[in-house]
């Protein structure tokens, strides 16, 4: 991956209000990957203590988006058309973590795979399983 699709893809997160409001953080940039976490903060929890399924599927569409960055054009953006997300487990830890990889890079679709964990202390459990299809969006 170039370093200007790296810096591209950072620079962007920066810009995601929602993403700050959750704490999240890039964890690692790479050619059809990237990977996200969060903490479970109280203010993104359920009636039961468990991080909500918005936390969940909010940093799953976001790792799964940037996984399709990385591989278009520097000028090019993308757009989620669709995203369908299977809740496997509670989001129960002190964090969650988004591993977003490229399925199949197209030049009018991208689709794309996430899967979230929720981390406690030593323990790393799938949480959710998510797929989607990322729409490119290039200059005229």
């Amino acid at each position: 991956m170039s370093p200007e699709i790296d810096a591209k893809i950072r620079a962007s997160f920066a810009k995601q209000s929602m993403m700050q409001t959750m704490g999240a953080t890039v964890a690692d940039v790479s050619d059809g990957s990237v990977t996200l976490a969060a903490p479970v903060l109280e203010t993104c929890q359920q009636q039961h203590g468990f991080g909500h399924a918005a936390l969940t599927f909010g940093l799953g569409d976001s790792a799964a988006g940037y996984s399709a960055l990385s591989v278009m054009p520097l000028e090019a953006e993308v757009l989620t058309s669709e995203m369908k997300i299977h809740l496997l487990a509670p989001a129960q830890g002190e964090r969650l973590e988004a591993v977003g990889k490229v399925i199949k890079p197209g030049k009018r679709l991208v689709i794309v795979q996430a899967e979230v964990f929720a981390i406690a202390g030593t323990k790393r459990t799938q949480i959710a399983l998510m797929t989607g299809t990322m729409v490119p969006i290039l200059p005229k």
